[in-house]
């Protein structure tokens, strides 16, 4: 079973980040991840480029992945909460879309 350590170090070592922030359970993970490779891409480039940096990790041990990213001038602020929005939706839906983007 793959830890949200090991998953922040795969998108760490392929895509370059400022903050990389990982919660999960084995299988079903949130990640909040501030890169400037994402300034100017669409939401499914940005998507393009963490599932190119977890690999085939995505197809085989990565059930599902939500992602953030901080959008705001304190991007601290806006990232813990966005993070801890994630944990508390995943307590409370298990059936949710494996992937998506604020």
């Amino acid at each position: 079973m793959v830890t949200p350590e090991q998953v922040q170090g795969f998108i760490e070592k392929g895509l370059q980040c400022s903050e990389v922030r990982v919660a999960g359970d084995g299988e079903h993970f949130e990640a909040l991840i501030v890169s400037g490779a994402f300034r100017g891409k669409t939401r499914v480039q940005r998507h393009q480029l963490v599932y190119a940096a977890l690999g085939e990790r995505m197809r085989s041990e990565i059930h599902a992945l939500s992602m953030f990213r901080a959008r705001s001038a304190c991007p601290g602020r806006r990232t813990r909460r966005s993070l801890s929005c994630a944990r508390r939706c995943s307590r409370a839906s298990s059936s949710r879309s494996p992937t998506f983007l604020t």
